[in-house]
């Protein structure tokens, strides 16, 4: 596990935008953490990274945003759904295990027992101040040369 404090919506974008420059397809990133806690702010960098051109939160209305970047991003925000069930009439499963984009999945823990076997979840909690935020990094297999690179990367440990 990786934990990166971050000091200011600032910080946890950036930190995003060095994560996104780094994925590739077939990456599941799943974002945990109670509201407010900074997982539009890290979606928001990591989408910069992937060379989205977009502004703004998250998808909060809709399941499902697809956007364009160097490689396709399914941008999802689950807070919403009730029963993961939900998600089959989108195709979930398509885009899951697909391998043809990233997934980058809000709320995610509301939809666990659906995720791959390969995943980046990055939990998010609040710190100590006001506007601090803590985030634990933890990944499959697939993502353990991601995290040495990220623990070295500088951030606010």
């Amino acid at each position: 596990m990786v934990r990166i404090y971050s000091r200011s919506p600032e910080e946890t974008h950036a930190l995003g935008r060095w994560l996104g420059e780094r994925l590739r397809p077939g990456d599941f990133v799943a974002l945990t953490g109670d509201l407010g806690t900074g997982k539009t702010a890290l979606s928001a960098g990591i989408l910069a990274g992937l060379g989205v051109r977009r502004t703004g939160g998250s998808p909060t209305f809709t399941l499902l945003w697809e956007y364009e970047g160097r490689i396709p991003v399914f941008h999802w925000d689950v807070y919403r759904v009730e029963d993961p069930a939900e998600l089959d009439d989108l195709g979930y499963e398509e885009y899951f295990f697909g391998g043809q984009g990233v997934n980058l999945v809000e709320w995610a823990d509301r939809v666990r027992q659906l995720w791959p076997d390969e995943v980046l979840e990055i939990a998010l909690s609040y710190g100590a101040g006001d506007r601090e935020r803590v985030m634990a990094f933890t990944g499959s297999r697939r993502y353990r040369p991601l995290l040495e690179d990220l623990a070295h990367a500088g951030f606010g440990l």
